[in-house]
């Protein structure tokens, strides 16, 4: 079957091409089509997964690409422990969604269009997790962003969603820039870009360009799975449709990065310092995350920074190497369980208040909602660490590997880990309370468009998939986990799991202080929204912490003084020295040029006296002259 593996990318591939070129044709059955694709990629992965033995990576090469000299690049497919794991989640948790968004979508006159392109998102994800190359996976990397281009700008009669759609592209191309230069630096220092090839020969490469590598890898990591400092695209993405989000959040985009550290594992294990940069920027940015979503009343945007913040324990995970590869994937499998039925479970809550996002204006919902509460409660009590859910092994685990770091890494890294679980349990309490319990403040108020409200639960096509995500949420960590199943499974393509014996913190007292401090988050989070009334409207008149996270901890003001405000100079400087310098030269040349010309045509006045007296004046000149050379 590894023989006609390309079958996983083939399907949503000619799904997207069916519905975009069949047109309004396929308006009728263009949903339905968008469907079985990814329901059929999904099937056949389970029957790989099942067939086939993944103890070694087994490639398929289909045609050669770019057959350039010494570039020479196969379009090839790689089945492994690692590519399989995250294609049978990209098609099956895609598979959900896509059938979520029969329902979400179904007013939508241009919903075909819409399926195709969540099919042709699916299909360049697959090409990434697949490819066999580094130039493969940059292939699926730029199909990736194409994709989210489309689908976060989907409302284009919004300005903020095309706004959101720009700022994502751009910011991902920041990241490319960097994946693209290391992809080039491999092929300078190493011949090929193939896995096999670059994995091969890193040894002999110095250790400047392995660490240069790496750190450039992580740039482009960064940009897809928004981490400092490329991490103020993701919130705004969602001003696309809540299935996109889910998608976008959950299960695809956003764990591109943390595929690629994984999958680039050979080179981070030669480079300390490469591991540690990884390694300090997901706990900065988990912690950056966690604060910013504190102040968001937006449900979708606390979800948002939410990711922003699991996604940095993943990071945080693979930078700790041996120690934490195997973790970060569990998370990142377990987070795509939870996560997308969180984002899907607000967009129940959107579809039953008028597409209303503000947190401020419901209240009491689980009566009225009572499958949408019952999901959302499991994913809610699953990301902030319940014990035996799924967050609860997997991010535990990440965090007792944190501490088992020695010297001030341990206390920092760990440290940031344990606070961002407490930091998580107060704002999604916080977005649990002010949802679905309290008082009905609703019935008070008008969503954003002055219609009242009348909350109702969603039809089945949208509830069964968040049904089947909340016992993902439940089950996924303890199974995953457990005996270290899936470490052992993934062994071949990221290596062994390794456990630190050594740490600043005893082993046992890890899981027991990271419970404590996730209900502390909990109680304070009951404190403040649970035993007081809220009021409808948000107050202005805060502390300036408040007001900081409010302004996403001022990130935007970062990369508008640092990236963007010296790149518009640096492009006008660029465009002055255009117009004035090259431009300038040129433009005086041809104008001298022309100018002189002028004046010499001038003297052709077409009589012939004229002519007479030029050439005696020109006799005159050389007589005199050569009567200076020969007496002078």
């Amino acid at each position: 079957m590894i023989a006609s593996s390309w079958l996983l990318v083939a399907f949503p591939a000619l799904g997207a091409l069916v519905l975009l070129v069949g047109g309004k044709r396929t308006n009728s059955w263009g949903h339905l089509l968008g469907c079985a694709t990814v329901a059929a990629s999904f099937v056949y992965a389970l029957a790989l997964f099942a067939s086939e033995s993944l103890s070694q990576a087994a490639d398929t090469t289909l045609w050669s690409w770019i057959p350039v000299e010494a570039l020479q690049v196969d379009f090839g497919l790689r089945i492994d422990p690692l590519s399989m794991t995250f294609v049978l989640l990209i098609t099956g948790v895609g598979a959900l969604i896509h059938v979520y968004s029969i329902g979400y979508m179904s007013d939508d006159r241009d919903r075909r269009r819409f399926f195709a392109y969540l099919n042709l998102f699916v299909a360049s994800m697959l090409i990434l997790v697949l490819g066999n190359s580094f130039v493969m996976l940059y292939l699926g990397w730029e199909g990736v962003g194409l994709a989210s281009y489309l689908l976060i700008g989907w409302y284009t009669d919004r300005p903020a969603a095309a706004t959101a759609a720009k700022k994502a592209f751009l910011m991902n191309r920041v990241g490319d820039v960097g994946l693209a230069i290391a992809i080039f630096l491999m092929f300078k220092h190493i011949g090929s870009t193939s896995y096999d090839a670059v994995f091969a020969g890193i040894g002999d490469v110095s250790p400047g360009v392995v660490t240069a590598i790496a750190l450039l890898l992580l740039l482009g990591a960064c940009g897809k799975s928004g981490q400092f400092p490329l991490q103020a695209w993701l919130p705004d993405a969602m001003e696309g449709p809540t299935p996109v989000s889910a998608l976008i959040h959950a299960a695809t985009m956003v764990t591109a990065g943390v595929y690629l550290i994984a999958r680039g594992a050979p080179i981070y294990n030669l480079t300390e310092d490469g591991r540690l940069v990884v390694a300090l920027v997901g706990a900065f940015t988990l912690l950056l995350g966690s604060i910013i979503g504190c102040a968001y009343d937006d449900i979708k945007k606390v979800l948002a920074y939410s990711t922003v913040s699991q996604i940095g324990y993943m990071m945080l995970a693979v930078g700790l190497g041996p120690f934490g590869y195997a973790l970060a994937i569990a998370h990142l499998l377990t987070h795509g369980f939870f996560k997308a039925g969180l984002f899907l479970g607000a967009g129940s809550v959107m579809h039953a208040m008028n597409d209303e996002v503000d947190m401020r204006k419901f209240g009491g919902l689980a009566k009225k909602l009572p499958i949408t509460a019952v999901t959302f409660g499991l994913g809610y009590l699953a990301i902030i660490g319940f014990p035996f859910l799924s967050g609860f092994f997997t991010k535990d685990a990440i965090i007792e590997a944190a501490f088992g770091q020695e010297g001030w890494r341990g206390w920092v890294l760990g440290g940031s880990a344990l606070l961002a679980a407490g930091i998580t349990g107060f704002y999604m309490t916080r977005l649990m309370l002010l949802t679905f319990f309290g008082k009905e403040r609703w019935r008070e108020t008008t969503s954003a468009d002055g219609r009242e409200f009348h909350p109702h639960e969603s039809p089945p096509t949208m509830t069964a998939p968040m049904i089947v995500l909340s016992i993902g949420s439940v089950a996924a960590g303890g199974l995953l986990i457990g005996g270290d199943t899936l470490a052992e499974f993934l062994s071949p393509s990221v290596g062994a799991l390794q456990e630190s014996h050594h740490g600043v913190l005893p082993h046992a007292l890890i899981p027991w202080l990271t419970v404590l401090v996730s209900a502390l988050g909990v109680l304070g989070a009951w404190a403040l929204f649970g035993r007081r009334e809220t009021p409808v409207q948000r107050p202005e008149r805060v502390s300036w912490p408040v007001r900081a996270a409010r302004k996403d901890l001022y990130g935007n003001a970062l990369n508008e003084a640092l990236v963007a405000t010296p790149g518009m100079w640096l492009t006008r400087s660029a465009v002055f020295l255009d117009n004035r310098g090259v431009d300038g030269a040129v433009n005086g040349l041809a104008a001298a040029f022309g100018g002189g010309s002028g004046r010499l045509r001038r003297m052709q006045t077409g009589f012939v006296r004229s002519y007479a007296l030029s050439m005696l004046g020109g006799s005159f000149l050389i007589v005199g002259a050569l009567l200076l050379v020969r007496f002078g």
